[in-house]
């Protein structure tokens, strides 16, 4: 039975590097033989301030579904100011909601993680080099992915990497990152 992927590019500008990071992701998956999905958020349409109560439209409704589908998630994002872009956390706001994607328990202060069984990747581009982040920041970034977000609501954690710095990034070195996208989808299909 094949893989099923769910690729978000959580991106708010159409062309960009995330995307060409996800089509390489995408290429390994479909070359080990997964079936794959992908949602890009430059063309949801959904209101970011949405009261907590308010009803989820279609295309946050899209993305949902698609992670209950998925066995496996690939969440490739921009780092903006030590985190993704305020409308892709707008997404997670609206989309993992209790009950979907975690319920706490009446007492104390655990919680049941509702997308148990998933396993995840995360790809981040930035212009702070990786050593940079981790050396004077913690690398933040893919910590609330890994841990506060993934980890959260049950998602096994693969590998959530960072490339940068993308403003100082030569052809080839770009080409390097692309191989290195194609080569985690291939191995998040076989695994």
């Amino acid at each position: 039975m094949s893989k099923k992927i769910f690729i978000w590019v959580a991106h708010p500008r159409k062309s960009s590097l995330c995307a060409a990071l996800a089509d390489s992701y995408a290429n390994g998956s479909r070359e080990a033989g997964a079936e794959v999905r992908r949602m890009e958020l430059s063309a949801m349409h959904f209101d970011a301030g949405a009261p907590e109560d308010a009803a989820l439209e279609p295309d946050l409704l899209a993305w949902q579904e698609a992670v209950a589908w998925c066995d496996h998630m690939l969440v490739v994002h921009p780092y903006w100011w030590a985190a993704m872009p305020s409308r892709a956390k707008a997404v997670l706001d609206r989309c993992l909601t209790s009950g979907f994607a975690y319920k706490y328990r009446a007492r104390g202060v655990k919680w049941d993680k509702l997308l148990e069984g998933r396993s995840a990747d995360g790809i981040i581009t930035s212009d702070t080099p990786p050593w940079l982040d981790t050396l004077l920041y913690r690398k933040p970034g893919r910590r609330v992915l890994r841990d506060g977000v993934l980890g959260f609501c049950g998602f096994a954690a693969g590998k959530i990497v960072q490339f940068g710095s993308v403003k100082l990034a030569d052809e080839g070195k770009i080409r390097r990152w692309l191989g290195k996208a194609e080569a985690m989808g291939r191995r998040a299909a076989a695994a």
